[in-house]
């Protein structure tokens, strides 16, 4: 998979002090998704402001924020519904999760990514990251354009797995 480009997206007071260090190399962060299906078993996506890919909600985990905290405030800005979360989907990683942003910075996200119910709110776009909110069924969602990270997480979130994910090692130490 490669990386995608993607426009750079508001950024948190933290992340800015540390692109003032760092520049534009490679930075790794950690994120949270969330996965959130209605009544009907489909799951909710944004489509995103600026590249034109449905995705899940979610971003970057502030410092000292607990992960599913995290996944609960991202849910809340990008799409106005409050959730909670219900279980772990997985950790994921890999090529599809590295991002290059067109101002030249490179991030990679390593994502928890969360199942979670919808207790209070209203679908509303934030018109920022989101310009529109749909849930889709399982067969639409192979149809439409997806970001890498998204289909992949999304994927599982589908096949409703009792165990957490994670992709099995492909290292080992040399003999």
């Amino acid at each position: 998979m490669k990386p995608l480009n993607l426009p750079l997206m508001p950024r948190s007071p933290y992340l800015t002090a540390v692109r003032a260090k760092l520049g534009h190399d490679l930075l790794t962060l950690t994120a949270a998704s969330v996965s959130v299906f209605d009544d009907q078993g489909r799951l909710l996506l944004g489509l995103d402001a600026d590249s034109g890919l449905w995705a899940l909600p979610g971003g970057a985990i502030d410092p000292d924020e607990l992960p599913s905290d995290a996944a609960v405030r991202e849910c809340w800005e990008e799409a106005g519904i409050i959730v909670q979360p219900t279980a772990l989907i997985g950790v994921f990683g890999g090529p599809g999760f590295r991002i290059n942003y067109p101002n030249g910075d490179v991030t990679y996200y390593t994502t928890i990514a969360f199942k979670a119910r919808k207790i209070g709110g209203s679908l509303r776009p934030d018109g920022v990251e989101m310009t529109m909110l749909r849930y889709f069924a399982r067969t639409e969602f192979d149809q439409i354009s997806v970001t890498p990270s998204s289909r992949v997480i999304a994927e599982h979130a589908f096949s409703r797995s009792g165990s957490p994910y994670f992709a099995p090692a492909t290292w080992s130490p040399s003999p």
